[in-house]
């Protein structure tokens, strides 16, 4: 006989079974308005995708039955008594509780179906991953000899296992990615522009500062489309919210009320690097020059210090980020980066400011797998478009530039 928690169990596993066909037909309807900008979209990777990824949240499940996760803590919490939807509209991890509010109290979402939505969440990131790359780079490349590059990059499990679970990172990866694609046209897409930074600001304000400034620099850096007199107000526009949530982004580190923002920040730092480096992961950062501190939070775990099995299949994916990166190692590499579209140039500001941020408040290698997930294709599309301008020099020695492309069919 079935005791009632085994009844309960199948019974949330039934409606998730019920919502993966709902939100398979909804993936349809987005692709289907997706195909119609962009003729090179192609519902048959992306449905690939989607299942793959759906793999990825039945593991991360799994793996939270048996293993401390935060997303039985952000299940329960819209669920105590005494709290009103409205009492979690702020940022950080309230607005994960937020979000989740009205799915738990309202439609009834037990723990499996707001995993499931999240994963979804997560999946949609990889959707405009896979925009922003084929957009602005129709060419296929080719890395080691045979292997196409963008599959590759859009189906890597570590990003996908991180941003599959009911938590913070299925949505800023969404933001981050909705936003660097409204980025390229930001007339056309200012709803997405919008949407993609309220989403960061919300989640991680810290990360929306980063974003910020980068959008900053890649304004003042254009010199097309965009006359002076723009330029300034879209500058002071960015600088205007920045002042006002201040607070808010500040208050993150605790230096909201700071009078010394630097001494703050490295008092800061230093305190949140000794506490994650007590954990069994935890590794030396404070101690480390700053070439080390990048490497860890890059390339680390390897396979001399993997934790456990898990880690062995963290490592291979960062030895796969390891040997991309190595392509950069090149003197063309810097006549590259002079000549190229303020996107790389942003996407490469972007990426390392926030590698310079988190290398200093993060000491332990679970931690550093999870939170590089945010900037790590940001640096995917600096290697891409450069080996696709590696290519173009080579069958046509002249071109200087790679600003246009001819599309070609998906």
């Amino acid at each position: 006989m079935l005791n009632d928690i085994d009844i309960n169990l199948l019974f949330d596993i039934a409606q998730v079974i019920f919502l993966i066909p709902f939100l398979y037909l909804l993936n349809q309807v987005i692709f289907k308005r997706l195909k119609r900008r962009h003729s090179f979209f192609s519902f048959r990777l992306m449905n690939s995708l989607f299942f793959y990824h759906l793999i990825f949240g039945t593991i991360y499940y799994v793996y939270a039955s048996f293993n401390p996760s935060d997303s039985h803590r952000y299940f329960q919490v819209p669920q105590k008594e005494g709290k009103e939807w409205m009492d979690f509209a702020t940022t950080g991890t309230g607005f994960i509780d937020f979000v989740s509010y009205p799915f738990i109290n309202y439609l009834g979402f037990s723990y499996e179906m707001m995993m499931l939505l999240f994963t979804w969440i997560g999946y949609l990131g990889f959707v405009y991953a896979y925009l922003i790359f084929r957009e602005n780079m129709p060419h296929k490349i080719k890395v080691f000899k045979k292997i196409n590059l963008l599959p590759l990059l859009l189906f890597l499990p570590n990003m996908h296992f991180w941003t599959a679970s009911l938590g913070k990172g299925a949505p800023i990866f969404l933001g981050l990615m909705v936003f660097a694609y409204a980025v390229k046209n930001s007339g056309q897409r200012w709803q997405g522009l919008f949407f993609g930074s309220l989403l960061i600001f919300c989640i991680r304000p810290h990360i929306f500062l980063l974003v910020a400034v980068v959008a900053i620099l890649g304004i003042l850096l254009s010199n097309k489309h965009i006359e002076w007199k723009k330029k300034l107000v879209y500058t002071g526009l960015i600088t205007a919210v920045l002042l006002i949530f201040r607070d808010q982004i500040l208050g993150v580190v605790n230096l909201g009320n700071s009078q010394d923002l630097i001494s703050d920040f490295i008092a800061f730092t230093d305190k949140r690097a000794d506490s994650l480096g007590q954990a069994t992961s935890g590794v030396a950062m404070s101690e480390y020059s700053l070439f080390e501190k990048f490497f860890t939070f890059w390339f680390r775990p390897l396979f001399f210090d993997a934790p456990g099995f898990f880690g062995i299949i963290v490592s291979a994916e960062n030895f796969i980020y390891l040997l991309l990166a190595v392509k950069l190692f090149k003197r063309n590499f810097f006549n590259f980066i002079k000549i190229a579209p303020v996107k790389v140039k942003m996407s490469l500001l972007l990426f390392l400011l926030g590698s310079f941020a988190m290398t200093f408040v993060m000491s332990n290698l679970g931690i550093i797998i999870r939170q590089k997930t945010m900037v790590m294709y940001f640096l995917f599309f600096v290697i891409y478009y450069f080996l696709a301008h590696e290519q173009m020099l080579k069958s046509t020695p002249k071109v200087r530039t790679l600003q246009i492309y001819p599309r070609k069919a998906a």
